[in-house]
């Protein structure tokens, strides 16, 4: 229970710091390597892509 609350945690965090950034690729990047530090490679993978897509919901 402790460890699911934990990821969970984690995983919000990085949500929130994929938000961080002026543009695209600053948003991607800390999306990222939030992600990395959650979930390893796979998480970077998710964490870019988070990121980028926050980016594009924001910029419109």
């Amino acid at each position: 229970m402790l460890r699911t609350l934990a990821i969970l945690a984690a995983s919000a965090s990085a949500l929130a710091l994929a938000a961080c950034g002026h543009n695209v690729e600053e948003r991607a990047a800390t999306g990222a390597v939030a992600g990395a530090v959650v979930g390893g490679p796979v998480g970077a993978a998710v964490g870019g892509a988070a990121g980028t897509a926050v980016s594009k919901t924001v910029d419109k």
